[in-house]
């Protein structure tokens, strides 16, 4: 492969990126994936969306959203438009220009990166890649992954990175349920593996995201996702460590969080709550530590925020317990409401929440739990956790029939007059009443 029939690929490749004829493949159409999908569809790409799920592939299909927060609308308009199709046969990777890897990225069980589905996809699709198509991983990871993992099997297939075919890794940063900011309007941080690589990755992203922020490499580019992660770990680690400080001292944090931030400068609040939870927060900063000890480093806060965060369920449970404990009611066998089992507010998304936690925790106590949440009138099925259970419907009736209500996820669905007149005994985690009565902050 000459330079000048590398720099014809990249040409070729550039031409049909600007001039919105490159067809876009988007892998993984869940919580970044869909959104993805449906950015680019409504700026005028023809996209072709790859899962192994086929209810999702079923519902893109009819124009069906599965995500409360993505409209029906907008699916079903960029159907009608013939700009959005979804698929399980990975063979038809050929067809695409682009191909965007949005691939879950969990840990295992013991808090080492679990890569399993990037490899899994990669084996799916390479068989199928060809000249002149991009490769954008988008999963959170540890540096060198887009280098280490992916680089070698691209190059195992015979093509060149840079000259006949272009990797390059942009982190996902969305923020399901946020009413500011949505995929085409959060700046796109992006690296290549090459200069030629970058240049396309920018050709790929800046038609459709408001703003593209090129670094120097794949491995910048991850290390970037993860800072932004850990940035948020540790600083929800303190205050989440100040939590109890703060309740023994009798002061209420979540005044003085609210004092502390109306200072104009040097002060960026975080709040604490009864344990991390979602996709990204709970697991990123663990990519790094477990990178680190490559390099015969030991991140000690990193993983002494990640030992306080994980401790807050247990927190809350012992809370708990020992305000029915002031009111003559032991844990086990009394009657405990949960509320929200979303990781966070006004979001139908469970992953990593620290309510499952709660839920069994209190379960092994002997306490008998039930929850309330507007966005899963059943409990959803999980890989890790099993619980038959629907959502309660608040009523004056069923709130004062329980001993304890805990607050875990504050939707805004929820009615906190209602739940404040007749809860009997309220576990406040998330700050929504004031302290007092039959408030107990945890």
């Amino acid at each position: 492969m000459t330079n000048q029939q590398g720099s014809d690929h990249q040409l070729r490749l550039l031409a049909r990126l600007h001039n919105q004829e490159a067809l876009i493949g988007v892998v993984g159409l869940g919580y970044v994936g869909l959104p993805l999908s449906l950015t680019f569809a409504e700026h005028g790409y023809r996209v072709l969306g790859f899962d192994i799920d086929t209810s999702k592939i079923a519902a893109i299909n009819q124009g069906i959203s599965y995500i409360q927060h993505i409209a029906t609308e907008r699916i079903a308009t960029a159907k009608s438009q013939q700009r959005l199709e979804a698929t399980t046969h990975f063979e038809r990777a050929v067809e695409v220009d682009a191909l965007i890897l949005c691939v879950p990225t969990p840990l295992n069980r013991y808090r080492e990166p679990d890569l399993s589905f990037i490899r899994s996809t990669m084996d799916s699709l390479l068989p199928h890649i060809r000249a002149g198509q991009v490769l954008s991983l988008e999963s959170t990871t540890y540096p060198g992954t887009t280098e280490e993992e992916l680089r070698p099997l691209v190059e195992q297939c015979g093509l060149t990175i840079g000259e006949n075919f272009f990797l390059v890794y942009s982190p996902e940063r969305e923020d399901p349920g946020n009413a500011h900011f949505n995929t085409a309007t959060i700046p796109k941080v992006m690296g290549g593996s090459t200069q030629a690589c970058t240049e396309v990755g920018i050709a790929l992203y800046t038609q459709v995201i408001s703003e593209v922020v090129p670094v120097s490499s794949t491995r910048a580019a991850e290390m970037t996702k993860l800072l932004e992660n850990i940035h948020r770990a540790v600083n929800i680690g303190l205050m989440n460590e100040l939590k109890p400080l703060a309740d023994r001292m009798g002061i209420d944090l979540y005044e003085v969080i609210r004092a502390a931030a109306t200072k104009p400068f040097g002060f960026v609040p975080y709040y604490p709550g009864p344990g991390l939870g979602g996709h990204c927060i709970p697991i990123d900063p663990f990519y790094l530590t477990w990178k680190a000890r490559e390099y015969g480093m030991h991140t000690r806060f990193i993983e002494l925020a990640g030992e306080i965060n994980t401790a807050m369920p247990s927190y809350v449970v012992q809370k708990t317990a020992d305000a029915l404990n002031n009111v003559g009611k032991p844990l086990k066998g009394s009657n405990i409401l949960i509320l929200g089992i979303a990781y966070k507010k006004n979001v139908d998304d469970m992953r990593e929440s620290p309510s499952v936690e709660l839920l069994e925790m209190l379960q092994a106590k002997g306490a008998i739990v039930q929850y309330s949440d507007p966005f899963f009138p059943q409990f959803p099925s999980m890989r890790r956790h099993h619980f038959v259970l629907c959502s309660v419907t608040l009523s004056a009736r069923t709130l004062s029939s329980f001993d304890a209500v805990i607050v875990a996820t504050d939707h805004d669905a929820f009615d906190y007059s209602l739940i404040e007149a007749h809860g009997q005994l309220l576990i406040d985690t998330r700050g929504r009443f004031a302290p007092g009565g039959q408030v107990i902050r945890a």
